[in-house]
């Protein structure tokens, strides 16, 4: 899929609705057809957040080590999700793990060149900390549903 075919397939995806169609051609000028392979990282808790993927196909686990206990599951993402969005924040590392449950083909945004585009054009930057934050609420909610699930057996209420 060429740089053309990114954009239109980024525009359907709701991640990227109502973005005026100049915004959807800047970031796919970003983007690349990635796969990952089933048990294979995206990305690794501490590495350099360069990314930020656009699920197609397949499912991914997002995970932190937990010491003494491995790899805790926070959230679980599949198509049409997002995942990666330290490349928007400084310091610009991953703050989690990101496996392949299965084969997973994405589309890969270079977040350095995301960071160069939000920078040149704030009203571009303004609408990508939008929609960055809002997936970034779900994923707390996630966890924290994960967190009640794990630790909140046996609570009294």
């Amino acid at each position: 899929m060429e740089i053309q075919g990114l954009g239109a397939f980024l525009t359907e995806h709701a991640f990227f609705a109502g973005l005026p169609e100049s915004f959807v051609g800047f970031v796919a000028g970003c983007g690349r057809n990635v796969s990952v392979g089933t048990g294979d990282y995206l990305f690794r808790e501490g590495e350099d957040a360069d990314r930020m993927f656009v699920v197609r196909e397949g499912r991914v686990s997002i995970e932190v080590f937990v010491p003494q206990q491995g790899p805790v599951v926070i959230d679980t993402v599949g198509e049409g999700d997002i995942v990666g969005v330290s490349w928007l924040f400084a310091p610009h590392r991953w703050q989690f793990d990101a496996r392949a449950l299965d084969g997973v083909r994405a589309v890969a945004l270079d977040g350095v060149c995301l960071r160069g585009k939000c920078d040149e054009d704030p009203s571009l930057g303004y609408e990508m900390m939008k929609r960055v934050s809002g997936v970034v609420q779900r994923r707390m909610q996630s966890a924290r549903f994960r967190l009640l699930d794990l630790y909140g057996h046996g609570r009294a209420g």
